[in-house]
């Protein structure tokens, strides 16, 4: 067995930590809304507002910029998952730097191995989250292109194009904060290279980043103004 008990334990915490952040944030009912939620609300706004505007340039560069930040990301998870698999060829010279840190716990070769493949396994998971998201922004970009004239905004027609166009938008919005989600969980599972001990502490602090993020930043409290 290439892991301890204790490791077993820490890796434990580390995924029902990301599951059950993922839970409270998006699928248990609460009384606090998180910005993410308060920002789909937006979206519904934005597209029953273009439907008012004849001129619709600044809505396809919105479009654009959201469309390029998505790309961003998935090329940057592309060199994550290089730079995770790059680890896995001088596995000696790392443990033996990992053996002068403080904290560092002593591991086998091939622990080292897994765990450098589990962190690979979620940087490609973040790059389909990514990938998707980016894919769903092309189709939203299209029912943005099809959203009806400004003549026929109180048709129920364009209540219907509106408020499929907003859920594909969420959908989006969705699967980027998912690869995001990804990315910062995999900087706490950087911790387990060290010791399962700094594993549950970096994953313990990357919960409370993004828990306080959604719900105590200076961004979420700027949307109840």
């Amino acid at each position: 067995m290439p892991f301890s008990t204790l490791d077993l334990i820490a890796l434990a915490w580390f995924v029902a930590a990301w599951a059950g952040y993922a839970a409270v944030v998006e699928f248990l009912p609460k009384k606090t809304k998180s910005l993410n939620e308060t920002m789909n609300d937006y979206r519904i706004i934005w597209m029953r507002r273009m439907l008012h505007r004849e001129a619709r340039m600044v809505d396809m560069q919105v479009m654009a910029t959201l469309v390029s930040g998505t790309a961003f990301f998935a090329s940057t998870s592309l060199l994550a998952i290089g730079g995770a698999l790059t680890i896995l060829r001088s596995p000696d010279e790392m443990l033996s730097v990992l053996a002068t840190l403080p904290f560092g716990a002593p591991t086998t070769r091939l622990a080292w191995e897994i765990k450098a493949v589990g962190l690979a396994v979620i940087f490609v998971y973040a790059f389909f989250k990514f990938a998707w998201s980016y894919r769903l922004f092309n189709y939203v970009a299209i029912l943005l292109g099809a959203m009806p004239f400004e003549r026929d905004k109180e048709t129920p027609e364009a209540e219907r194009h509106v408020q499929r166009t907003a859920r594909l938008f969420e959908a989006a919005g969705r699967h980027f904060n998912h690869g995001q989600r990804a990315i910062f969980f995999a900087l706490g599972y950087l911790g387990w290279f060290v010791s399962p001990y700094v594993l549950m502490v970096t994953t313990a602090a990357v919960v409370f980043v993004m828990w306080r993020r959604q719900f105590g930043s200076d961004a979420r409290r700027a949307m109840d103004v």
